[in-house]
């Protein structure tokens, strides 16, 4: 199956558009319309990268809490984010089967690396710098040149989807995990497989130890597996006490600790050395989709289908709170933030301004769209659905749009789904957004 069946995608993007709804404003880097799938952080931990549900992929200062760039290629949800080494490019891999290469400061992508038939689930990026590979729902592997995006090997022995890969720390070998139970390791240079370890239920998430020597695996059925890459033999991972499925797995640079999470928004800190929990994280609402060290170990971001990345105190297990948890209320014109259409758009706030400097975030800004064209706001990257639209954004417009749901009235638009049922809410909603949004 290289894509989720409609049903399926309906439902995760309404849960996403839920949850956001309901995220607590503690929440720490905000700004993707929906659900949050990948996260990666730069060598030198000055950068994070985001992967959103969104089709976005957003670069965050996580030591600042700060938005930095929002920057747009995928045509359907973004699954997965890498650095390079030197921390100056991002690889992405979204369910549009592309794999796209992003240069900081640049807004539009660099090179967009096609060739798989599905969903891509996972990314990394060699020591070198040279080369990226993909995992994919196609049931292969791939490896693409950095510098040139020409293809340079497709692996294809999983017997199913492919969730997971990793670059060994010499660059020598590569690691990928699949549906098939199977985690396997490759020769880069020519593609061999060198061993396959495992083979039991699916396996959803994959991280090597610094040395390279140990893959820790998080599966379907909610447990831990650590294999040792040369001999082949499995040690069981900590018992975290939650028998759903495993999302994500992540290990910090220094070996020491590891982090799991899964679907019902447990996250779990372990020691690697003798599989002793350390602490329980909880803040997020529903699946903790992704997990990223900063790189001395001190600091943990998380992210998932709340729409939040948080950051947490490893060695205290606490989060750890900044001002940028202010950033729905400070969106919301002051004079304006006790009324009922300030509160309503307060789950609008994360992807739209309607301040005259406010600009563009993950959807376009809203100052100046009552008697606006669909898709026209300069610098905004929509998606086709908008871009060649004929709608006018009036009370009327806006208000269909709300009772019925995006998907309904721009069907293919990227922006999350989300209806307000209430006619009298509604209607608040929008006699705000034309008082606060008319052009002065």
């Amino acid at each position: 199956m290289p894509f989720a069946p409609p049903t399926i995608r309906r439902f995760l993007i309404v849960a996403g558009a839920l949850l956001l709804a309901a995220m607590p404003a503690r929440a720490q880097l905000v700004g993707h319309g929906g659900m949050v799938k990948g996260l990666a952080v730069s060598a030198d931990g000055t950068r994070a990268a985001s992967a959103g549900f969104d089709y976005s992929v957003m670069l965050w200062d996580p030591k600042a809490a700060a938005a930095l760039a929002l920057m747009h290629g995928h045509e359907a949800a973004v699954n997965a984010v890498a650095f390079t080494p030197d921390g100056s490019r991002v690889v992405s891999g979204g369910d549009d089967g592309k794999v796209i290469l992003w240069r900081l400061g640049q807004g539009a992508p660099e090179r967009v690396m096609a060739g798989h038939k599905g969903r891509v689930a996972a990314v990394a990026v060699a020591p070198d710098g040279r080369t990226a590979a993909s995992a994919a729902w196609d049931r292969t592997v791939r490896l693409w040149d950095l510098e040139s995006g020409a293809q340079l090997a497709e692996l294809t022995e999983h017997a199913g989807n492919v969730n997971a890969v990793a670059f060994t720390p010499d660059g020598a070998r590569l690691v990928s995990a699949g549906e098939d139970g199977t985690v396997r390791l490759w020769n880069r240079s020519d593609g061999r497989e060198i061993k396959v370890l495992g083979g039991g239920l699916p396996v959803n998430a994959l991280a090597l130890t610094p040395d390279g020597r140990r893959a820790v695996a998080g599966g379907i059925d909610g447990a831990v597996r650590i294999w040792d890459l040369d001999a082949g033999t499995e040690t069981a991972g900590p018992v975290v006490g939650d028998p759903a499925p495993v999302l994500a797995v992540a290990v910090s640079a220094d070996g020491s600790t590891g982090a799991v999470s899964g679907v019902t928004g447990g996250i779990a800190l372990w020691s690697i050395d003798d599989g002793r929990v350390l602490h329980t994280l909880a803040g997020h609402r529903g699946p903790v989709w992704a997990l990223a060290f900063e790189p001395d170990g001190k600091r943990l971001l998380t992210a998932g289908g709340d729409g939040a990345i948080r950051l947490w105190d490893t060695a205290a297990g606490l989060e750890i709170r900044t001002g940028a948890a202010k950033l729905a209320a400070s969106d919301v014109p002051r004079g304006e933030q006790g009324e009922r259409g300030a509160e309503l758009f307060r789950r609008c706030s994360a992807c739209h301004t309607v301040t005259p400097d406010g600009g563009n975030r993950a959807g376009p800004t809203l100052y100046g769209v009552f008697g606006r064209r669909i898709g026209t706001v300069p610098g905004y990257p929509y998606s086709p659905a908008l871009r060649d639209g004929n709608i006018v954004w009036t009370a009327e417009t806006v208000g269909d749009l709300f009772k019925r749901g995006p998907d309904v009235v721009t069907p293919g638009t990227k922006m999350p789904v989300q209806t307000i049922g209430n006619d009298a809410e509604r209607e608040e909603l929008i006699r705000w957004l034309e008082k606060v949004t008319a052009p002065r």
